[in-house]
């Protein structure tokens, strides 16, 4: 009997909405599982040029666990293109101020590149406290055992 590939249309997928509460998860094991659901890996029907992942909601970003040294190791570096607009910030300094911004950039950085990685961007909602507005999609809750240590 032969066995036939299924390709999905964008039309067939419909995304569903899922809410992680990141509180004492690890920062890389979270965004890489994160970063499966958004892209739809999780499916039986995945294709890798058709948007077929889900819509994620992470909260508690602010209470997120980075292991060893890394919160004064690691740097997030933006470049403005001029000569000397190089601004580099350490995860702490980040975590100080704008922690959202962390896991954002670690899931975004763990998605395909080009057109596809941009719109599988914005399914993502990363959020500093415990709630969120997006109860009218009724996402269901997320619980990735081993981003917990």
């Amino acid at each position: 009997m032969p066995r036939q590939t299924t390709h999905m249309k964008e039309a067939d997928v419909k995304p569903n909405w899922h809410v992680v509460n990141a509180e004492g998860m690890i920062l890389g094991r979270l965004a890489t599982e994160v970063a499966l659901v958004l892209m739809g890996k999780h499916r039986p029907q995945y294709t890798p040029n058709v948007m077929s992942g889900d819509c994620v909601i992470i909260t508690n970003a602010e209470k997120i666990k980075v292991t060893g040294n890394k919160l004064a190791a690691k740097t997030l570096r933006r470049w403005s293109g001029y000569p000397g607009g190089l601004r580099v910030r350490t995860y702490e300094s980040i975590m100080a101020s704008k922690p959202e911004l962390v896991v954002e950039e670690a899931v975004i950085r763990m998605l395909p590149r080009g057109r596809l990685g941009r719109r599988i961007r914005r399914n993502l909602r990363v959020l500093k406290g415990n709630t969120h507005d997006h109860s009218a999609q009724q996402p269901a809750t997320l619980d990735f055992p081993n981003a917990r240590r």
